[in-house]
C-alpha cells in the first residue's frame, strides 16, 4: 500500500492555456516511449475537455503518437454521465441502476401533484413538471453534497422561516420520502447517488489496488465530496497524479488566507462568523477542493515551471490584482506597475448589442486572415451569440457553436410546436395559418399549389376571429376551389381535429400531434439531425409517460412539449469552421485559442445573477451546509481568468441593451480600476464595424404629391370618400386610383367598420321585414350574432352593448313617431350627377317630419363627427345625402317608392355609452346650429355648404389637375393605413417648420 503522506498534486496557473500546458507536460514525461502515453489514463471532466486535450496533443507532438485513454467524470450541468472506466459493466459489487431522468421528472410531478394538492400549480400538469425539474436539480445537489432528507428535517429553522418557505420545505420532505419509497420498490436509485457510489467504489479500488499504469486526473475542479475522495486516492497512488486548472501557487499567504475557509454551517440564532469567506473569488472553489482532499497548497507543485517574465507572468500578476478580496482592495493603491500591465488585452464598448456583435464578427474576420490562427468567442449570452453567428454569415463563416441550436427554433421543432399550438388554440386563424404555411407542410412537388391555397385561406380569415374549431373555418370559405382544397387539408388534420376537447392522457395528445405532423409533412418532420433529435424526444416522452400519464388539456400538452424541447440542443457533427468556436462558460473551461473574445461583459450577464432555489430558503441551505448560490459568481470569475490565458484577449460589452442602459460587469470594472489604461480601448475595431454598415447619406424627401392623368382621375365617388379626399388627397389617390386597399389583420379585433355593418344590416331588416315591430329587433340581433361566424368571446363581449343600443333605437323610433315623424326607409341607395361626376351614397335612415321636410339619419357605433367638422367640410356625408334627396337621387329605383323633399334635419344616432340614455347606450347629435351651440350650420345651409365643398373638390382633384398632396389637413386626416406608403415619418413636421394647415 502506498505511503498515505505522499501526494502528487500539480497545478497549472489560470494565466496559461490549460490544455496546451498539460499536453506539453504529458509529452515531456511520456513522449520518449511511443507506447508510454498510450498506457496513460486521463480522467477528465467532460467531452469538451477531452477534445481540447486531444487537439493540444496533436499540435505539440512532433511525430505521430498514440493518444492516452480518456475517461469521463461527467458533468451533470452538461447532462453527461460517468465514462466506462468508472462505470464498468458487470464488475464488482452490484450497484442499483439509476432511474431515467425524464421518467423521474414525470414521477416526481405525480408525487408533487398528490402531496401538494391545494397548493398553487400542483393541479396543473405542466407546472407540476416544471416544479419536478427544479426538485430533481435540488435533489441531485443534496446527493452530490451527501446531505440526506433526515438532515434537512433536522434543521430547526421553523421559527425564522416565512410561511411560504416553511411550506416549501415541508412539501420537499414529503415528496422526497415518497420518492425514496418508490425507488426502493423499483430497486433503483437517483443518478447523482449512483454516481457517488461509483466514484467511491473506484476510489476504494484504486486505494488498495492501484493500477499498474499512470492515472492522471486533469482539469477537475468540483469539490463534491465523492470526487474529492477519488482525487485524493489518485494523488496517493504510486503512478497517480492530479492536475488542477487555475490554482495560483504564487499568491502570497495573507491573500490566500483572506479568501477564507469553506463556508461554516450556522444554525439560526447563531452569530455569523466575523469574516465571511470570499465565495465570489475565483480561487475560493479551488481552495475548497484542496480542503476536501485534505491537501495543503504547499503540497501542490507546478505541472511545468511557471515563467517569471514576459506576458504570462504579467497576466498572472494582473489576475491576482483584479480579483483581490474586498478586505485587501486597499492594495490597489500601492500596486507596482508590473502588476498592472495589460499588454494583449483590448476592450470594446459598443453602443448596443448589435454593434457589439458586428465588432466581434470583424475581429473574427481579421483573425482568419492569419493562417492557422484560432479564435474562440466566450459568452453566456445566447442572444448575443446568435447575433454574432448571423453577422459572420456575411462572409460565409459558420462558427462552431458549442451550444448548438435549440430544438424549438429548428424547422422540425417549430413544426411540431405549430401542430401542438393549433390543437391548443382549437384552430385559431393565426396558429392554423402558421402550421399550413410552414416549410414542412406538404413539401415536394405540390408545395406551390398548397401555398397558393393557404394564402387564399389567409385572405378569407382576415378580420375578426371566426367561430371555434374547424366549423368556423368551414363557414369562412365560399370559393369552390378553396373549399375543395380545404377538404383535403382537413383530412390531414383529422388526428387533432377529432381529438376530444376535455383533458386526455398526455401520451394520447402527443400521439395525435405526431400522427398529424407525419401526415402533414409526409414524414419529412423526422429528416435531418434536428428531425432525428425531435424523434428521439417524442419517443422518450411517450415511453416515459407510461409510468405517469397525467390528464392534460391540449394547452398544457403544448406547454410541456415546448419546455422539453427547449432543453434539447441540436449540434451538427460537422460542417462548421475549424478555427472559429463559440463557447458558453461551462464549455469554455480548459479550452484555448490564439484570440479569445469575452463577450457580454455586463452585470447580470457575466456574472449572471444567481437564480434563487425555489424549494429551499437561503437560511435552510446555509444551515444544511450546501454551497452558497453566490459561489457561481466565483466560478464565472474563474471562467474569465481562464479566458484571459490567451496571449490576445478582447473584452466586449454593450452600453445599452434595447432601450435601457447597462452596467459593466464587476470584473471589467475591477480591471479598469486596477489598470486605467486608455490603450486598452479598441476604438479602431468599433470604427471599422460602424463603417462596414455605414448609413447612406441622409436624403430628405418632400411631401408626396402625385399628379395622375385626367383619365386616371375619372373615378366614381361615394359620399363617404369626400372627407378623405379633402383632408388627405394622397390617401384617396392610393385607395381609389392606385387601387391599394388595406387588409385587416388575421384574428383582428372587431373593427368599427365591422360593427357598423352588422348594426346597419340588423336595422335594415328590422324595417323591411319586421315592419318596425319593437319586439322583433333584439331577437333579430341575437339571431344575427348566433349566425355570425365570429368567436364566442367576441359575441359575449359585444352582445350587451349591442342589445342596449338597439333597445334605445326602438325607444327613440316610437317616441318620435308619436310626435308625427315617420320613418320612410332604411339603407336606401341613391346617386346624382354633379358636374358630370357620379356621386353615390346610402342613407342609413330617412324620416319625414310633419311639415314634409326630410331628416337624414346616420347610425354610428362610435363617436360621431363634430359640428365643426361639418362646418369646415370634413364631414360631408349628411349634407350630400340631403342634396341627393332634394335632387331626386332616391327616386331612381322603380321598385321602391320615391323619396323627395327638402332636407332640414341631419342627425347622428350614436350607439355608444351615454349618461342620459335610459338603456345606458345611445344618443342623438346634430351638426345643425341651434340652441346654445357655438359651431355648426343653420339647417337651411347644410346642403348648400356641402354642395359647395363637393364642387370645389371635384374641380381641384377629379376634373382639374391639383396634386394629391399627402396629409393636406393633418388634423382631419385621421386614417393611417397609407402613412407608410407616403413615408410620413420622413417628412412630416420637417417641411420648413410647417406641419400642415387647413384648406
Amino acid at each position: 500500500m502506498p505511503d498515505p503522506g505522499q501526494t502528487r498534486v500539480y497545478a497549472i496557473g489560470a494565466q496559461r492555456g490549460f490544455a496546451d500546458v498539460l499536453a506539453s507536460g504529458l509529452l515531456s514525461r511520456f513522449g520518449k516511449d511511443p507506447l508510454a502515453l498510450a498506457r496513460v489514463t486521463l480522467l477528465i471532466p467532460n467531452h469538451r475537455a477531452g477534445r481540447a486535450i486531444t487537439e493540444a496533443l496533436v499540435r505539440h507532438a512532433a511525430d505521430g503518437l498514440l493518444l492516452p485513454r480518456m475517461a469521463l467524470i461527467g458533468d451533470l450541468d452538461l447532462d453527461e454521465s460517468l465514462g466506462a472506466l468508472l462505470d464498468p459493466l458487470g464488475e464488482g459489487e452490484a450497484i442499483p441502476p439509476a432511474v431515467d431522468p425524464l421518467e423521474r421528472r414525470f414521477r416526481l410531478a405525480a408525487i408533487i401533484a398528490r402531496e401538494g394538492a391545494g397548493r398553487p400549480g400542483a393541479h396543473d400538469p405542466a407546472e407540476a413538471l416544471r416544479l419536478a425539474s427544479e426538485y430533481a436539480r435540488v435533489l441531485d445537489q443534496l446527493h452530490i453534497e451527501e446531505k440526506t432528507l433526515d438532515q434537512l428535517d433536522a434543521v430547526d429553522v421553523e421559527a425564522d422561516l416565512a410561511d411560504h418557505w416553511a411550506q416549501a420545505r415541508d412539501l420537499f420532505l414529503r415528496v422526497g420520502r415518497a420518492w425514496a419509497q418508490e425507488l426502493i420498490q423499483d430497486g433503483r436509485i437517483d443518478p447523482a447517488e449512483r454516481r457517488n457510489r461509483l466514484l467511491d467504489k473506484a476510489a476504494d479500488r484504486w486505494r488498495y489496488h492501484p493500477p499498474q499504469s499512470p492515472v492522471i486526473a486533469a482539469g477537475i475542479t468540483t469539490s463534491a465530496p465523492a470526487i474529492a475522495r477519488l482525487l485524493r486516492s489518485i494523488a496517493h497512488m504510486p503512478q497517480g497524479m492530479v492536475v488542477l486548472p487555475g490554482l495560483d501557487l504564487d499568491m502570497d499567504a495573507p491573500l490566500w488566507e483572506a479568501i477564507g475557509e469553506p463556508v461554516p454551517v450556522t444554525t439560526p440564532g447563531e452569530a455569523p462568523p466575523a469574516e465571511r469567506p470570499a465565495v465570489t473569488h475565483p480561487q475560493y472553489h479551488l481552495k475548497q477542493l484542496l480542503h476536501a482532499m485534505s491537501i495543503e497548497r504547499a503540497e501542490v507543485e507546478p505541472w511545468q515551471p511557471e515563467p517569471r517574465t514576459g506576458w504570462i507572468a504579467d497576466r498572472a500578476n494582473l489576475l491576482r490584482s483584479i480579483f483581490l478580496p474586498a478586505r485587501l482592495s486597499d492594495r490597489w493603491v500601492t500596486l507596482p506597475a508590473a502588476d498592472r500591465r495589460t499588454k494583449g488585452i483590448r476592450i470594446v464598448e459598443a453602443e448596443n448589442p448589435d454593434e457589439e456583435a458586428q465588432a466581434i464578427a470583424v475581429l473574427v474576420r481579421q483573425a482568419l486572415e492569419v493562417s492557422g490562427r484560432r479564435t474562440a468567442i466566450v459568452t453566456p449570452d445566447r442572444t448575443l451569440a446568435a447575433r454574432v453567428i448571423a453577422h459572420l454569415k456575411r462572409w460565409s463563416i459558420e462558427a462552431d457553436d458549442s451550444a448548438g441550436e435549440a430544438l424549438p427554433v429548428t424547422p422540425p421543432g417549430r413544426f411540431l410546436l405549430a401542430v401542438a399550438n393549433c390543437l391548443a388554440s382549437d384552430f385559431a386563424p393565426v396558429e392554423l395559418l402558421d402550421l399550413l404555411k410552414h416549410p414542412l407542410s406538404q413539401p415536394g412537388e405540390g408545395r406551390l399549389a398548397w401555398l397558393d391555397q393557404a394564402r387564399a385561406l389567409d385572405m378569407r380569415l382576415r378580420g375578426p376571429r371566426p367561430a371555434q374549431g374547424l366549423a368556423g373555418i368551414d363557414a369562412s370559405i365560399r370559393q369552390p376551389e378553396l373549399r375543395e382544397w380545404w377538404t383535403g387539408a382537413k383530412a390531414l388534420l383529422a388526428p387533432i381535429a377529432q381529438f376530444p376537447r376535455d383533458p386526455q392522457p398526455l401520451s394520447q395528445v402527443i400521439a395525435a400531434i405526431i400522427e398529424t405532423a407525419q401526415a402533414l409533412s409526409q414524414q419529412a418532420v423526422w429528416n435531418g439531425i434536428a428531425g432525428r433529435s425531435a424523434s428521439d424526444l417524442v419517443q422518450q416522452l411517450l415511453a416515459r409517460a407510461a409510468n405517469h400519464d397525467p390528464l392534460v388539456t391540449a394547452s398544457q400538452a403544448a406547454t410541456i412539449l415546448s419546455r422539453l424541447m427547449a432543453e434539447k440542443a441540436v449540434r451538427p457533427p460537422f460542417g462548421k469552421h475549424p478555427r472559429v468556436a463559440i463557447y458558453g462558460l461551462l464549455e469554455a473551461r480548459l479550452q484555448s485559442a490564439d484570440l479569445v473574445i469575452c463577450a457580454g461583459l455586463n452585470e447580470g450577464v457575466w456574472p449572471q445573477i444567481p437564480s434563487p432555489d425555489p424549494w429551499l430558503a437561503p437560511m435552510v441551505r446555509n444551515a444544511l451546509g450546501l454551497p452558497p448560490l453566490e459561489m457561481r459568481v466565483g466560478l464565472a470569475a474563474q471562467d474569465l481568468a481562464g479566458a484571459l490565458a490567451s496571449p490576445e484577449v478582447v473584452l466586449t460589452r454593450a452600453r445599452r441593451d434595447g432601450s435601457a442602459p447597462t452596467v459593466a460587469s464587476r470584473f471589467l470594472l475591477r480591471l479598469q480600476a486596477v489598470a486605467p489604461d486608455k490603450d486598452m480601448e479598441d476604438t479602431a475595431t468599433l470604427a471599422l464595424a460602424r463603417t462596414l454598415d455605414r448609413r447612406l447619406p441622409k436624403v430628405s424627401i418632400d411631401k408626396p404629391a402625385p399628379r395622375p392623368s385626367r383619365a386616371q382621375r375619372a373615378v366614381k365617388l361615394s359620399v363617404t370618400e369626400l372627407d378623405r379626399l379633402r383632408a388627405d388627397p394622397f390617401a384617396f389617390y392610393a385607395k381609389r386610383i392606385l387601387g391599394l386597399r388595406s387588409l385587416d389583420p388575421v384574428d383582428a379585433e372587431p373593427s368599427a367598420a365591422w360593427r357598423g355593418s352588422l348594426v346597419h344590416e340588423i336595422l335594415e331588416l328590422w324595417h323591411k321585414e319586421d315592419g318596425l315591430d319593437p319586439a322583433a329587433l333584439v331577437p333579430r340581433a341575437n339571431l344575427f350574432l348566433v349566425r355570425a361566424n365570429v368567436h364566442p368571446l367576441i359575441k359575449a363581449l359585444w352582445r350587451p352593448r349591442l342589445v342596449a343600443g338597439l333597445e334605445w333605437v326602438v325607444q327613440q323610433t316610437f317616441d318620435l313617431a308619436e310626435s308625427g315623424r315617420t320613418m320612410l326607409d332604411a339603407e336606401r341607395s341613391g346617386s346624382i350627377l354633379v358636374d358630370g361626376v357620379k356621386i353615390s351614397g346610402k342613407a342609413d335612415r330617412i324620416d319625414r317630419m310633419p311639415d314634409g321636410t326630410l331628416v337624414i339619419v346616420d347610425y354610428k357605433t362610435g363617436k360621431p363627427p363634430s359640428a365643426a367638422q361639418v362646418q369646415t367640410g370634413f364631414a360631408l356625408q349628411l349634407g350630400l345625402l340631403g342634396l341627393m334627396a332634394e335632387r331626386g337621387g332616391f327616386a331612381e329605383d322603380a321598385e321602391l317608392p320615391p323619396i323627395t323633399g327638402t332636407a332640414r334635419g341631419f342627425e347622428y344616432w350614436s350607439l355608444v355609452r351615454h349618461k342620459d340614455s335610459e338603456t345606458g347606450f345611445g344618443y342623438i347629435d346634430s351638426p345643425v346650429l341651434q340652441g346654445r351651440k357655438r359651431s355648426g350650420l343653420p339647417a337651411e345651409d347644410v346642403v348648400p355648404t356641402s354642395e359647395s365643398f363637393l364642387r370645389e373638390a371635384l374641380a381641384d382633384w377629379i376634373l382639374g389637375d391639383a396634386p394629391f398632396e399627402a396629409k393636406l389637413v393633418p388634423d382631419h386626416a385621421l386614417y393611417t393605413e397609407y402613412d407608410q406608403l407616403m413615408r410620413l415619418a420622413e417628412w412630416y413636421g420637417r417641411q420648413d417648420g410647417r406641419t400642415g394647415g387647413t384648406r
